[in-house]
């Protein structure tokens, strides 16, 4: 899909009108994402550009030094680049924020508009254990099923640790395993049994179900917020 960088107002021609064009033709690209049902990654995305904009409106220091900088030399005795920030005029910085004024109540209602179909999917999203939950739930399967379908998408799940720059985050990572379809001989409890004799490393494996009663994309709305409910439920 269309992207902003996340330094997309400090970037290029510093002019209202043109950042202005910037912003409106990315959200009207993230708008058809929204129409189709597809929540990820524009939703996500949106939400990084709104916290960026924020800190940078909140912090105007931020700001000045998120400019490009300008290559000065090279400093031999340190084996380095030279480089210094090219900082704005009191013009530019006052064009800066006449955009994010505009730009921020832009982000957030589009923001607002992901949220409200993000709700109503979870909503009709049910999300459950198949047969008995063991102990250890840190991997396993999920298995994604839709209303009036026989479809079924098989998932393996491992809880893991992501590192930034300040802490410790903990997260879920899916990976894709097989599509089968929902029959008398191949319940979901089947399919589990199925899934033990194949995957010998995962002898007791808990194993989810998340059905959806909407029809809706499956990578980019289904799975994301399954993510999120799942990760709630065995945290």
């Amino acid at each position: 899909m269309k992207t902003l960088s996340d330094n997309w107002i400090v970037e290029g021609w510093i002019d209202f009108e043109y950042k202005k064009y910037l912003l409106l033709a990315y959200l009207k690209h993230v708008d058809r994402h929204f129409s189709d049902i597809k929540l990820y990654p524009p939703l996500g995305d949106l939400v990084r550009h709104y916290e960026i904009l924020m800190g940078f409106s909140n912090k105007k220091e931020v700001l000045k030094q998120s400019f490009p900088k300008r290559l000065m030399g090279i400093d031999h005795e340190k084996v380095e680049l030279r480089k210094t920030i090219e900082m704005p005029d009191d013009e530019v910085m006052e064009e800066l924020e006449e955009i994010m004024a505009y730009s921020i109540p832009k982000i957030k209602e589009q923001i607002e508009q992901g949220k409200t179909i993000y709700e109503l999917i979870e909503s009709n999203l049910e999300v459950g254990p198949v047969g008995l939950s063991p102990i250890y739930q840190k991997e396993g399967y999920v298995i994604f099923s839709f209303d009036h379908s026989s479809d079924l998408f098989i998932y393996r799940y491992q809880v893991k640790l992501f590192e930034n720059s300040f802490e410790k985050l903990r997260g879920i990572a899916f990976s894709f395993l097989d599509k089968r379809h929902h029959s008398l001989d191949q319940s979901l409890e089947h399919i589990k049994l199925e899934l033990v004799k194949l995957n010998k490393d995962l002898p007791n494996p808990a194993t989810w179900r998340a059905h959806s009663k909407k029809k809706v994309p499956l990578i980019e709305t289904v799975v994301p917020i399954s993510k999120r409910i799942l990760m709630k439920m065995i945290a």
